[in-house]
């Protein structure tokens, strides 16, 4: 009986990881530049923006989410939905107090 091994490895090389490094590196400087800043109610949006986009960086990059099952893809899409669901809500009711 001969086994097969469903997993595949998917790996990125050093050069890779030390772009993604450097972009999240340059992301956080962003960040503190953007919290250093007045520009009113979109400071809170810029933020969030910067900090999606490293999320997304370190999910697909560092955590091979490219690479898994669709099935996990959904877990990860629906914990997703439910942090900014959740968001949503903390801010909406933060702006009317």
């Amino acid at each position: 009986m001969e086994k097969h091994d469903s997993s595949v490895e998917h790996s990125h090389g050093y050069g890779v990881y030390i772009l993604v490094w450097l972009a999240l590196l340059a992301l956080t400087g962003l960040t503190v530049a953007v919290a250093g800043t007045n520009i009113r109610g979109a400071t809170v949006i810029t933020a969030m923006t910067i900090a999606s986009v490293k999320a997304y960086l370190v999910l697909t990059i560092f955590m091979h989410l490219r690479s898994e099952s669709k099935t996990f893809k959904m877990f990860v899409i629906v914990a997703i939905l439910f942090l900014a669901i959740s968001l949503f809500l903390l801010f909406s009711d933060y702006s009317f107090q």
